[in-house]
């Protein structure tokens, strides 16, 4: 395929054999090494998924997802952990959504709005550097990746990146041709096409990178987060103000 392209094969497969070695003592068989670590000694499992919801090979927003399942059955298909031993299961949403790349997006702001977010929260996609692309915080979403997940309670990030505005919107639901839908589309045509009916909620206008305590926070900061809970219907364990691991408020 690429006939002028030399490669001094030797050295590399040397490069390579020297890399197997320093890698080799790091290798486990995955599926033993979490049925050891689930029936040893009692400990503190915490599994990642590595990419958001709406990325899922299988219920995201299809074609543009990631190669792998992110959300919870992740932790059976990718660690062969048993279903019985998932656990607690909690969400991580930001005060606002955003998207990297092309995609349905229905609360996206392309207007100040958008732009005021991307650059207070400093909005650049981790692996290509592109821009990313913001909006309201969707709700619809959050509730779809609930039923995929079943999260016993949310963290609530960036919360601070919403301290400058005069009002705050929250998209609650989709409605398709003047009638609300009760679901998430699938179909990525649909998608395209909903339109988003918001609530809007006033802005608290108050700088709450400096809150440690759920008392801190500005009444109108208090009633976005109960807004969040109400039409989830779960709990929002912690809100994070901040980028320091200080910045980040427990509220049980």
């Amino acid at each position: 395929m690429f006939p002028s392209l030399e490669i001094d094969i030797e050295g590399q497969l040397k490069k390579l054999k020297g890399y197997a070695e320093k890698i080799r003592p790091m290798v486990r068989d995955g599926v033993y090494f979490m049925y050891e670590a689930l029936h040893g000694s009692p400990k503190k499992i915490l599994v990642e998924g590595a990419n958001a919801a709406l990325l899922d090979i299988d219920f995201g927003t299809y074609p543009f997802v990631t190669s792998s399942n992110c959300t919870v059955g992740g932790v059976c298909t990718g660690l062969g952990v048993p279903p019985q031993h998932v656990g607690d299961v909690y969400g991580v949403v930001k005060a606002y959504t955003t998207r990297v790349g092309i995609g349905a997006f229905p609360t996206e702001q392309i207007n100040e709005i958008g732009d005021l977010l991307q650059s207070r929260g400093h909005e650049w996609g981790v692996t290509t550097g592109r821009k990313r692309r913001c909006g309201w915080l969707d709700l619809v979403i959050l509730k779809y990746a609930h039923m995929i997940n079943g999260f016993t309670a949310l963290a609530l990030t960036k919360l601070d990146i919403l301290d400058v505005l005069d009002e705050i919107k929250i998209g609650v639901a989709y409605k398709l041709g003047g009638k609300r839908i009760p679901y998430f589309p699938a179909n990525q045509e649909i998608l395209q096409k909903v339109e988003v009916e918001y609530e809007t909620m006033p802005g608290w206008k108050t700088d709450t990178t400096g809150a440690r305590k759920w008392e801190d926070l500005p009444p109108k900061a208090q009633n976005y987060i109960r807004c969040v809970e109400n039409h989830v219907g779960v709990p929002v364990k912690w809100v994070g103000v901040g980028k320091s691991r200080e910045s980040m408020i427990q509220l049980f």
